[in-house]
């Protein structure tokens, strides 16, 4: 019920999968929602919605939460000007509401949206 009292959760991959659903909604559904797993010897950064087979090939994902998880990469490799550069495009974008996918209440297809973004880099 307070989740900012939490700093880090650990969980098991099922219960992580579902407190990461749940979190998502917060901050506007899991097309937002970038991701990271870190372990000794690799890391894997992804969204964390799953496949949305239910649109799958319909070009109308929303490609928020695959930009941001290459952002999150970039600054774990150290490349912090590009990530800031990606998200401030990113950022742009979302605040002028142009170039939105449906999710977002926008009819932009997922290319649209990613041009948008490409279009305000810096």
């Amino acid at each position: 019920m307070r989740p900012e009292r939490f700093e880090l959760l650990l969980l098991t991959n099922m219960y992580g999968d579902i407190i990461s659903d749940l979190c998502a909604g917060l901050v506007g559904g899991l097309g937002m929602v970038p991701g990271a797993n870190l372990g000794k010897h690799c890391e894997v950064f992804e969204s964390v919605h799953g496949s949305a087979s239910d649109i799958a090939g319909k070009n109308i994902a929303n490609p928020i939460a695959a930009i941001l998880s290459a952002v999150m990469m970039l600054r774990h490799l150290d490349l912090n000007q590009a990530a800031e550069r990606i998200e401030r495009a990113l950022f742009r974008v979302t605040t002028e509401g142009r170039g939105l996918t449906p999710d977002l209440g926008g009819t932009a297809t997922t290319t649209e949206m990613t041009e948008e973004i490409i279009a305000r880099l810096d």
